[in-house]
């Protein structure tokens, strides 16, 4: 039997320095200024919308946009504080008020609007850029939150990976509203709501598994 001296002494002789990681907020920044970086080269492609002046007078609209915006931030806030042992999980509700926001604002466009859709006012085409917009917004920020937190502790595995990916998905509903015309309230549900809910889901369900790869159990040591 290791007694506790000995165990001391062969945890020490392998230990290897250790990186102090960086505050949260700035991590939490540059990762903002990537997601920025995205929004950028996806209005360089696709340009914004025709309307997007007009919408944006739009009280709904208007409110919408802000919602999925600030739930991408305060989302992506909260995962970098969540990564940390000694931190609050209460940073786990941070998100909970934009979230709110951006629900509430867009069940009301589903009540109001919903009678003034077109039976042809979708088409398979704009359908699959919607989906490729998503995906060139939502992986890229995905893999550099990986790759951030991939040091994460091992305590809070899936309420990070939860919000990494509703911090993805926040900002993928932003430049879907930002670049594609979809006023048809079943396709904001489908995709903003959609996609945002996907993407949390599979972050708490493979956030363990992502986040936690690089460490082993005490017991394999």
């Amino acid at each position: 039997m290791v007694t506790t001296p000995e165990l001391i002494e062969r945890l020490s002789a392998s230990a290897t320095p250790v990186r102090r990681l960086g505050p949260p907020l700035l991590r939490a920044g540059l990762w903002l200024l990537l997601a920025g970086f995205v929004l950028l080269v996806l209005a360089a492609v696709h340009g914004a919308r025709p309307d997007l002046a007009l919408r944006l007078r739009d009280p709904s609209f208007a409110i919408a946009l802000a919602g999925s915006l600030l739930t991408g931030i305060s989302a992506a806030i909260a995962a970098f504080f969540l990564s940390l042992p000694d931190r609050s999980r209460l940073w786990l509700l941070l998100p909970a008020p934009a979230l709110a926001l951006w629900v509430a604002t867009i069940g009301y466009g589903c009540l109001t609007d919903w009678v003034s859709m077109a039976p042809d006012g979708l088409r398979v085409g704009s359908t699959l850029e919607c989906f490729a917009t998503l995906v060139i917004a939502s992986l890229p920020l995905s893999a550099a939150l990986v790759v951030m937190l991939r040091r994460a502790a091992r305590l809070h595995p899936t309420m990070v990976g939860m919000m990494g990916g509703l911090a993805a998905g926040g900002i993928a509903a932003t430049a879907l509203s930002l670049f594609h015309e979809l006023d048809a309230t079943v396709m904001v549900l489908v995709w903003n709501l959609g996609a945002a809910a996907l993407i949390v889901a599979l972050g708490g369900i493979f956030g363990h598994r992502i986040l936690g790869w690089h460490l082993r159990p005490l017991s394999e040591s």
